[in-house]
Parts: structure tokens; sequence; C-alpha cells
């Protein structure tokens, strides 16, 4: 039976307003539109995840609020098994208050409300989910004792931990030395290695990753237009080209990523292989709007991949313990 993957991170609601620009400190402008939409990003990993076809299963708190209801009942649509997902009662549900503009940034303000109440304990009750992982993902937007804890149990038990470093921290070594896959942006990357934006480019990403692979075992830096730099423990340097596509909101771009990298190795691709899956399923989440409706489907990756390829032969595979081995 295929191993899930289990997501341990945020859930919330985000409230979406696009307009022409994002406004600046103590400016007002008038905004084109507003929806809401299911968001966090554990939550949208877990959906993208569910999407692409793999088994989820997610490890998150929501609050006694109708917002909760509504979110716990949006995983369960996506297929994303909720069992570990638990009720702060006297708080509300997190909320992320989203501009985007007419290029597809965006700014995101979050107030994390119940993720915050996701503690060590937590995951100790949903240990017989974490357990059963074939590979497990999580962020920076629950407390950070909980993914240092999440990372000490990934180590004990030898699965996989895949870590969004977002929103953008410090991070000791001690807890990059537990990190079989860490997948920051440029700019949490400039935080990590301690550099100005402009340092992080396309001809000098190299050293940056060898730096943080010094910590990880693996590091995936995400860069936007750019592509994905890959370096890996078996050696490979390698820039994944992006897919080209017609941006209209980025937002949950870098979930979708994340989720497509591990449902890839999940499936049996080698990591390169599994990184192209992921920038192409990053690239498709930029061509909607919203977080979690954003997600494309296996199809529309495959799609993507074959396109590009200008043929339909399929990628390389290996074995399917392949995350387990990207550790070694």
């Amino acid at each position: 039976m295929r191993r899930p993957i289990v997501v341990v991170g945020s859930v919330n609601l985000d409230l979406v307003c696009v307009g022409k620009r994002i406004p600046a400190p103590g400016e007002t402008v008038r905004g084109d539109d507003f929806q809401t939409f299911h968001g966090g990003k554990g939550a949208n990993q877990a959906v993208a995840a569910a999407r692409l076809g793999s088994p989820v299963r997610m490890v998150a708190k929501v609050g006694g609020d109708d917002f909760g209801k509504r979110l716990r009942r949006g995983l369960q649509t996506a297929k994303v098994n909720v069992q570990a997902v638990s009720t702060a009662q006297d708080t509300t549900s997190g909320v992320a208050l989203i501009s985007v503009d007419r290029a597809g940034q965006n700014s995101i303000t979050v107030v994390p409300g119940a993720n915050d109440r996701l503690l060590p304990g937590d995951i100790e009750k949903a240990l017989p989910a974490i357990r059963s992982a074939g590979i497990l993902l999580t962020q920076l937007e629950i407390p950070m004792e909980t993914v240092e804890y999440l990372c000490t149990v990934a180590q004990r038990y030898q699965i996989p931990l895949m870590l969004d470093p977002a929103p953008a921290r410090p991070l000791p070594r001690k807890l990059l030395r537990q990190i079989t896959f860490l997948t920051p942006n440029e700019t949490e990357t400039c935080l990590l290695c301690g550099v100005s934006p402009a340092e992080v480019t396309a001809a000098t990403v190299d050293r940056f990753a060898d730096f943080l692979q010094g910590g990880a075992t693996n590091v995936i830096i995400k860069m936007g237009r750019h592509g994905a730099y890959l370096a890996g423990s078996d050696g490979v340097r390698k820039l994944i080209p992006a897919f080209k596509v017609k941006a209209v909101d980025s937002t949950a771009a870098g979930d979708a990523f994340n989720a497509g990298v591990a449902v890839g190795l999940m499936d049996g691709l080698d990591l390169v292989e599994a990184v192209r899956y992921g920038a192409a399923a990053g690239a498709l989440a930029t061509t909607r709007p919203g977080a979690q409706n954003s997600m494309p489907t296996a199809s529309e990756v495959k799609a993507l991949l074959a396109a590009s390829r200008g043929r339909s032969s399929k990628p390389r595979r290996t074995s399917e313990k392949a995350a387990a081995q990207a550790a070694d």
C-alpha cells in the first residue's frame, strides 16, 4: 500500500484583495476584486499533494469558530485525511490578509490564531499518522518548538522531512542538520545565509546552496522566473528552468512546488525529475487566483511536462524508496 504524505502545518482562511498595485505603508488604493479562499501553507501543501493523486494526512489545529468548520470541510472535500486536525475551542482560526497586484505579485499578513496552539503534545498525539508517512512536509507558520520536535521525531523514525522555511526566519544549524529537503525561496535564502537580496542570483546561487547544504541533506532554492536550483546529497548541482506560463496570482505557488516535489518522490522519480515535477506544479498554480483552488491536477502537470519536452516520454524513475534514499 502506498504510504501517505503527512503535512504538519498551518490552516488559514485567506482574505484576498486584487488591485492595480499593492499599497505602500499608509496608502489607500482602490481594489478591483475581493474573494475568500482556503489557505495556510500547511493546508495548501496538503491539498496540492492530494490534487496530484497522493494519499495525504494533515496534522493541524483550527479554531472553534465558523472559519474552523469551513476549513475542515475544505480539507475533507479535497480528500485530505483530517483525523489529526484538532480544534482549539477558545481561539479563532488562522487568517491571512493578502493583497495581489495585476502582475500576480502578492503581499501577505498572517494572524496565526489556532495555528499557534499546535504544540509538541499534538505531535505526540498524532504519532500514528506521522509514523505512517512516506515523507513529512512542514513550514514555519506553526510554533518553532513544534517544528523542532517534529524534526526530532522524523529523525527518530527515519522519515524524510521537507521544510519550507517560510515565513523567513533564522534557523539553528542543529535544526538544519535534521532536514532532508530544505526549500527556501530567494528571500529566505538571503536570511538563512546572512546576505543581501542582491547577492543571491542565478549566477551565485550555487555557493549559497552549498552553504545551506552544510546543514540540510538536500537543498532546493526556489528562484521564481529563474527556476529552482538543486544541490543534492548525491553531488548533483543543477538549475531546473522555470516553465513559461501566464501568471495571474503567485499565492501558494511555492506550496504547489513543495507538494509536487514530494509527490514526485513518492511516485518514484529521482530527485532531479521530482524537482522538475514540482516546478511544473508551481507554475500551473500561478495561472489561477487563490491558494488551494489554484492547485493543479496530476494530468495538468503531466501535460505541461510533456509539452515542455516536445514529446510524451516518461522521466527516469527510481524505486518507491526514492525519498528515503535521498536522505542517505
